[in-house]
């Protein structure tokens, strides 16, 4: 690993974070100002749990975080507005969540990556738009979202998708990013409250891909 790449690995360690990807939502969220006291926040794919750590800081105690993943998080060292879930993306029911909409919808998820950077991006694109059909049960009208997606071929398909259910859409490749990552954040803000609807959408692939 480079020494410029290293620098927030190590900054990660210093702030107790578990994983340097907390730099990348710290950062988008200088910048767009998405995170505040007494949000709900739902964390999608939240294994290890670095998201969930900022979320809980910038929501505060009188906040609430929910966070689910395949993979069990551990629990120690978060606080108590935190709730922990080991769930799938297509399968877990709202009333799991609170049965509340949430304000703001993280999802730093991936697929498990192939070597094929082409097959990745595909899977990646899909994830997002399973994401997206979900959100008209999960994120209040006027909420934002920040997903992560690998850029490929579908990057701008699902953009343009994600630009139909929100006011304001960027896309955004934070600072603590690796330079060679072909990770990229779609950060929306004002969801419209729309049916996210998946016709000629790259979240109408079928299941399996």
């Amino acid at each position: 690993m480079k020494e410029v790449q290293d620098i927030w690995f190590r900054r990660a360690k210093e702030c107790g974070y578990r994983a340097r990807s907390a730099f990348k939502l710290l950062q988008i969220d200088e910048k767009k100002h998405l995170l505040r006291r007494g949000q709900r926040v739902l964390d999608v794919g939240a294994a290890p749990g670095s998201w969930t750590q900022v979320a809980a800081e910038r929501v505060g105690h009188g906040g609430a975080v929910v966070a689910f993943d395949l993979k069990v998080i551990d629990p120690k060292g978060l606080p108590t507005q935190v709730t922990l879930l080991q769930a799938d993306l297509e399968k877990i029911e709202v009333d799991a969540l609170g049965g509340v909409a949430f304000d703001v919808v993280l999802s730093d998820m991936g697929p498990d990556t192939s070597g094929d950077a082409s097959s990745d991006a595909v899977r990646s694109a899909r994830l997002c738009g399973t994401l997206l059909d979900r959100l008209p049960h999960w994120l209040r009208k006027g909420g934002s979202l920040v997903m992560k997606v690998y850029e490929g071929g579908e990057y701008p398909a699902l953009l343009r998708r994600t630009e139909r259910l929100f006011d304001e859409v960027k896309g955004m490749k934070p600072e603590a990013s690796r330079r060679e990552s072909v990770e990229m954040f779609i950060v929306g803000k004002g969801y419209r409250g729309e049916p996210a609807s998946a016709s000629k959408s790259v979240g109408a692939l079928p299941r399996g891909w």
